[in-house]
């Protein structure tokens, strides 16, 4: 049933864009890019190298093996791919982020069949001082919730203190999750909601200052001041139309960046919201994205609203039809 899913959100995407204005073009890495890699077809995180200028480390939703890979953004090529050793057979990894000492954690926290698995993982690895294809013994921690199951996208390390934290995803809204201040590989990590998020989340960043946090979805995005762990939500951010999995910052903190799945998925660039951006303070930025402020955008709103509806019960349909994991 995929193929013709795929097909059907293609020709509805196709519908969405000819709504909206004509999108600015983009220059080369931080400003965009195009993931070419043909075993990238799930990308579901997305997360700035410290160390390597204009890399961004991504994932595949599901993947034959516990795969990272090393996109360069100045051609959206692959320059290495990571084997984790030491973790068990993922399920569903949705998140990656880079924590202190260019440490890189991956989140293996999706639970979109039934929300049923009494517990997920993160795992934790050294960042490769050196891209080229390896296998690096990561570390797996054992995470729980302390009301319940969760299915979540979501997953961000602050980059100051290191401590991690979950959203789940929620249709109508979620929390955001606070692990304990150091994970523990030898018990299990409690999360426990320490403040509200109004989106059904599917990834957030940190800035590289830990000042800000930005969480987003399908249709829309928020941005917020971190307030020392107690999130103020200070405005809204537009986001590409369609399956967006993934949201990463740029190395100095000028730009987000947000990414898609499915083959040759593109990475679309606006300058980070507030005082961090290049010269702008609006929340909001070019590309062929769906505007999530509080203006009214005439018929043109209203007709990619109305294609967004279509949209997101596709990809409920979707989620539906995706074969279950054991």
């Amino acid at each position: 049933m995929r193929r013709p899913l795929a097909l059907f959100a293609g020709v509805l995407l196709t519908g969405v864009f000819a709504l909206l204005p004509a999108a600015a073009s983009a220059a080369d890495g931080d400003d965009g890019f195009t993931i070419t890699d043909p075993r990238i077809t799930e990308s579901s995180g997305l997360a700035a190298s410290r160390q390597h200028p204009g890399v961004y480390w991504t994932h595949n939703d599901q993947d034959s093996g516990s795969y990272l890979y090393a996109v360069d953004s100045s051609t959206g090529k692959t320059v290495a791919r990571i084997t984790l050793a030491g973790v068990g057979q993922q399920r569903d990894v949705e998140a990656i982020s880079i924590g202190p000492d260019n440490e890189i954690y991956v989140g293996d926290i999706g639970d979109n069949d039934g929300v049923s698995w009494p517990y997920v993982w993160i795992y934790r690895l050294p960042e490769p001082k050196k891209l080229v294809d390896q296998t690096v013994r990561a570390t797996q921690y054992v995470v729980k919730y302390t009301d319940g199951s969760r299915d979540a996208e979501s997953m961000v390390v602050h980059p100051k203190t290191g401590r991690v934290y979950i959203i789940d995803k929620q249709e109508d809204g979620g929390h955001l999750y606070a692990g304990p201040a150091e994970l523990s590989a030898s018990g299990t990590n409690v999360f426990e909601p320490v403040a509200p998020i109004d989106l059904w989340a599917t990834d957030a960043a940190f800035s590289p200052d830990g000042q800000q946090l930005v969480v987003r979805g399908y249709f829309g995005g928020i941005w917020y001041d971190w307030n020392g762990g107690k999130p103020e939500r200070k405005g809204r951010i537009s986001v590409p139309l369609g399956q967006g999995e993934s949201v990463s910052y740029s190395a100095d903190g000028t730009k987000i960046l947000l990414g898609m799945e499915g083959a040759d998925s593109e990475v679309e660039a606006q300058d980070a919201p507030g005082d961090a951006g290049s010269g702008s303070k609006s929340p909001s930025g070019g590309g062929s994205s769906a505007q999530s402020g509080d203006d009214d955008g005439g018929g043109v709103k209203v007709g990619a609203v109305a294609v967004a509806a279509v949209v997101l019960a596709f990809l409920g349909l979707r989620r539906l039809l995706r074969p279950r994991r054991e």
